[in-house]
């Protein structure tokens, strides 16, 4: 059975520097990674324009639900197929990805807390709590250098949708956390706990009991 480690956060927080410093300490065969980004509802039958102006930072843009029946399966030791997502059209891609089953299991992402049925699957969550300022920036690079947005569109989704949606959702989601990471990515102390706790488990072939 997979020892499940959570990982929440704002946007731009550093919660894939965290989950891959996390992975990248640990052998390939030992890990596996879900990303909640990858379960965006398919709205194929929207034109780009509407799909443009849809709230993708609340919960119900995502199919949690099937995240949920995805790490269920691989605790049990079954391999699934994720769904993959293109941000630039707003769309699920016809393909999917294999994962198969691992020791660790990572599930990150920033609504991954506010959903209970998810959250009881953890054994470890984690928190990765970055100012609001640094969050911002590092939003506004990643959309507009990977994900083809202008700025306008960028500052008009954060104000719309981001900001509020945070504020109602992630931000009290952090209660949830069993470890807080100030500064994301930067911290190596949290990182090396993180990471030399994770290492016991796998030593101990099985997770401790919640």
């Amino acid at each position: 059975m997979a020892f499940v480690i959570g990982i929440a956060g704002g946007t731009g927080s550093g919660k894939t520097t965290i989950a891959r410093a996390i992975a990248a300490a640990l052998a390939p065969e030992h890990v596996a990674m879900l990303e909640h980004d990858w379960y965006y509802r398919d709205r194929s039958d929207l034109s780009l324009d509407q799909k443009s102006q849809l709230n993708f930072d609340h919960p119900d843009s995502l199919e949690t639900s099937l995240l949920v029946e995805h790490v269920r399966a691989l605790k049990g030791d079954r391999g699934v197929e994720v769904p993959a997502y293109d941000f630039k059209t707003h769309a699920r891609l016809p393909e999917t990805r294999r994962v198969e089953p691992r020791p660790v299991l990572i599930v990150e992402g920033i609504l991954v807390f506010v959903e209970p049925a998810l959250r009881e699957l953890m054994n470890v969550k984690i928190f990765v709590d970055t100012d609001a300022d640094i969050r911002l920036m590092r939003r506004i690079r990643r959309d507009i250098e990977q994900r083809g947005r202008t700025f306008q569109q960028v500052r008009e989704q954060y104000y719309k949708t981001v900001r509020p949606m945070h504020l109602a959702f992630v931000e009290p989601s952090k209660r949830w956390a069993d470890v807080l990471i100030p500064e994301g990515g930067n911290n190596a102390v949290a990182l090396d706990l993180v990471t030399s706790r994770v290492r016991e488990v796998i030593a101990q072939g099985a997770p401790p009991a919640r």
